[in-house]
């Protein structure tokens, strides 16, 4: 824990130190949201302290005195990307029923934002391609949050298979392989193709999917 210098035990900020932190949180945080607009559309080597002072109206050193360096501040705008996608699609998800429901919530809301990102671009497919051979922080960051994604998937479908809803020899790594397969199918064709009608395509391509996994009792 930092200690600021001339503070006491025991003693909290005063009205302007706590305006100026607060001013500095929101600077910090219109940063960021500026940031992580010209990562999802430059990727996140494209990302760089210049370009991101340019943009705020703000010198280097304005931008160096939130961020450390420059792999921090993308860092955080994985982190930041990491949180909305929590917020749009795992956490909505979580409040449908367990086993398909939310299966299905979770593959739906997946989609969903990855047709808002058509225009921009998907941090984690596109970090992907960046970091795939590039050992360090940042690749560590986004294989971690792509991996807590898929093991949340595996965890739905695990569920999905004990409540009955899926057969009972469903493999639920082949599954999330083969969900992940499609977004990275629509991803492509529509954001590189740009191919009309690709998102139904991978709507059908997922129903098809959960009907060779379903029990043939589980209600359609």
């Amino acid at each position: 824990m930092a200690i600021n210098a001339g503070s006491s035990p025991g003693s909290s900020p005063g009205v302007s130190a706590q305006k100026y932190m607060r001013k500095g949180e929101l600077t910090r945080a219109a940063i960021l949201d500026v940031a992580l607009d010209l990562a999802s559309r430059d990727g996140l080597e494209g990302l760089t302290i210049g370009l991101l002072a340019d943009r705020m109206n703000m010198s280097k050193s304005g931008v160096f005195a939130h961020f450390g360096s420059r792999e921090d501040l993308q860092i955080e705008v994985l982190k930041l990307y990491h949180h909305h996608f929590e917020q749009e699609v795992f956490y909505p998800s979580m409040k449908e029923a367990r086993g398909l429901p939310r299966l299905e919530a979770m593959f739906a809301l997946w989609i969903k934002r990855v047709t808002v990102e058509i225009a921009s671009g998907c941090i984690y497919i596109s970090g992907a391609v960046e970091y795939d051979d590039r050992p360090g922080p940042i690749r560590e960051e986004l294989v971690g949050m792509v991996l807590a994604w898929q093991d949340a998937l595996r965890r739905c479908v695990g569920q999905a298979r004990e409540m009955g809803h899926l057969r009972a020899d469903t493999d639920p790594e082949q599954l999330v392989y083969e969900m992940y397969g499609l977004v990275l199918a629509l991803h492509h064709e529509a954001r590189f193709i740009k191919r009309p009608g690709s998102v139904d395509r991978a709507q059908t391509g997922f129903e098809r999917l959960l009907h060779t996994y379903i029990e043939p009792t589980t209600p359609q």
